[in-house]
């Protein structure tokens, strides 16, 4: 077997992003994780490495809503190697509504849910496109297709990561890097609180890793443009 094929994945350390991890080591990834709490990614990493003793697994904190920062993880990739995949995951979540949601909301969630993902990609792509293979995956979420009562900012920031989605996948058709838009519906991660899901009523983090793995092991002729996932109930 040649050189493992590297993935980069932000929001590594909980949720979806978590899940994602464990799914790409078990798939023989070697993995590059970042999250935003040193700590936290610590204890994950800790975890993955007893889980997968043969990965490879390299860690970096940085809060992506610098865009320095964000700028910064980019370079600290291709130090290893210019990534095969790219999954913009780190997102941040406050509802709200338009018309009392504080100052400043907007900014924020701009600065996370759309400049993580832009400015960690534009110092991937250079590399990705000179190569011609990649894959680059945007975690976005239903409220990039539809409004809902008190989405406020949060729907405003995901709705411009689909537009950066849609963008980036008609500029790179020539290229031979893949992207692909992720838009889960409702999922048990750490901003559902303590929301009993013993009845199944929406989606686990792992149903979303798994689709992303799958739509990432297709023919290099072959994009999955977007992956939309909901309870088998619909929308809460």
């Amino acid at each position: 077997m040649g050189m493992a094929l590297t993935v980069v994945i932000t929001g590594a350390s909980r949720g979806i992003g978590k899940a994602l991890a464990i799914q790409f080591a078990a798939a023989g990834y070697e993995l590059l994780l970042s999250a935003r709490h040193a700590e936290g990614l610590a204890v994950t990493v800790k975890q993955l490495r007893e889980q997968f003793p043969n990965s490879k697994i390299h860690k970096k904190a940085v809060d992506l809503s610098i865009a320095e920062q964000a700028m910064e993880l980019g370079q600290w990739c291709l130090s290893f190697s210019t990534p095969d995949i790219l999954i913009n995951n780190a997102g941040l979540y406050q509802p709200g509504s338009l018309k009392d949601e504080p100052a400043g909301q907007l900014e924020k969630h701009l600065q996370v849910n759309l400049g993580s993902a832009y400015h960690l990609t534009r110092v991937l792509l250079p590399t990705m496109i000179q190569r011609g293979t990649g894959h680059i995956f945007n975690i976005c979420s239903i409220a990039s297709l539809q409004a809902y009562p008190n989405g406020g900012s949060y729907c405003i920031s995901k709705h411009a990561l689909h537009g950066f989605t849609q963008n980036l996948r008609e500029e790179l058709k020539p290229t031979g890097v893949k992207v692909t838009g992720v838009y889960p519906g409702a999922v048990l991660t750490d901003s559902w609180g303590d929301f009993d899901n013993s009845s199944g009523r929406i989606l686990e983090a792992d149903d979303v890793a798994k689709m992303v793995l799958q739509a990432a092991q297709l023919s290099p002729q072959a994009c999955v443009e977007q992956i939309v996932l909901r309870p088998r109930l619909g929308d809460l």
